[in-house]
């Protein structure tokens, strides 16, 4: 099974209205992504709300992921948390559930020093002996992964074996590409910059807007395998429309609204995300009807 390679889904947890995670939904959502040809299912990332969830909560969404998905795709499960300790005892969870790797994103809130990060990523990787996708979001984390680092930390340790750059700055994701082995992958984070990502020599892309659009972005990395550039390009721009809308709340509500308007009933996001008012759901809603031809 070939791990980071082509488009890989970061799925969103699903809710009831009373925002308790609906598994049965979190099934028949992974499933309908599956079937689109995604290449991957990525649970408990940034949009799969995984710092609004417990410990119990994450070790049954990774449960429930790995039996729907049934060795299909490769299961990337996010174990990101602020303290090693705590990421170390997610990992080794994961991988007696079933993960097929981990994706952790850089501890928050502490603002860590790159030597404090190196320690951080290497420990994992030697307390867990389990492939590792390093993550840099630093708009979200207020943390960026130097190129250095994760150049360091990739000669170091074999099991850290790819990055997903949500950066939005390709002359970084370029420089993650440039100053790492080749058996190193490097995946988009920007789902804008999906293309852009393959041209520099990535290996594809971590993609929230695959809740929503997952044929599309499945089109762009054929077309680019195919050698079919303008074809990419022509699948590439039609994303643009429903990232617009990211601009219009608070992310990952937007794509679960979006989700939603297409006739998938993933349900709200805990609070304090919230999204009540009608004319930003009308808004969505016609963006997908008139780019899309899809709405509920």
């Amino acid at each position: 099974m070939k791990l980071c390679r082509g488009i890989t889904a970061a799925v969103v947890t699903p809710f009831t209205k009373s925002e308790a995670v609906n598994y049965k939904e979190l099934r028949r959502h992974v499933q309908r992504i599956i079937e689109a040809g995604v290449h991957g299912i990525f649970c408990l990332g940034t949009n799969g709300e995984f710092y609004a969830l417990s410990e119990r909560e994450k070790y049954r969404v990774v449960e429930t992921v790995v039996d729907e998905v049934s060795g299909k795709v490769p299961v990337y499960a996010g174990s990101g948390e602020i303290a090693t300790r705590t990421v170390i005892r997610l990992t080794k969870r994961f991988k007696k559930l079933g993960a097929d790797a981990v994706s952790i994103v850089t501890p928050y809130f502490i603002h860590p020093t790159q030597h404090e990060l190196y320690h951080h990523y290497g420990r994992i990787a030697v307390e867990t002996e389990f492939p590792i996708i390093l993550y840099n979001i630093p708009m979200r984390t207020n943390v960026k992964l130097e190129p250095e680092t994760v150049a360091r930390l990739a000669a170091g340790f074999e099991n850290i074996i790819g990055i997903k750059d949500s950066s939005g700055d390709l002359k970084l994701t370029q420089a993650y590409i440039e100053q790492t082995p080749e058996r190193f992958a490097v995946m988009g984070g920007n789902d804008g910059l999906i293309l852009d990502t393959l041209l520099l020599g990535g290996t594809g892309a971590i993609a929230a807007t695959a809740n929503v659009i997952p044929e599309i972005l499945v089109n762009i990395y054929q077309a680019f395998m195919e050698g079919d550039l303008d074809k990419a390009r022509m699948w590439q721009d039609r994303v643009a429309p429903l990232r617009k809308d990211f601009a219009l709340g608070t992310s990952p509500g937007v794509i679960k609204v979006q989700a939603n308007q297409r006739g998938y009933p993933v349900g709200p996001s805990r609070m304090p995300i919230l999204y009540d008012d009608p004319e930003v759901v009308a808004l969505i809603g016609e963006n997908l009807r008139q780019n899309y031809g899809l709405a509920d």
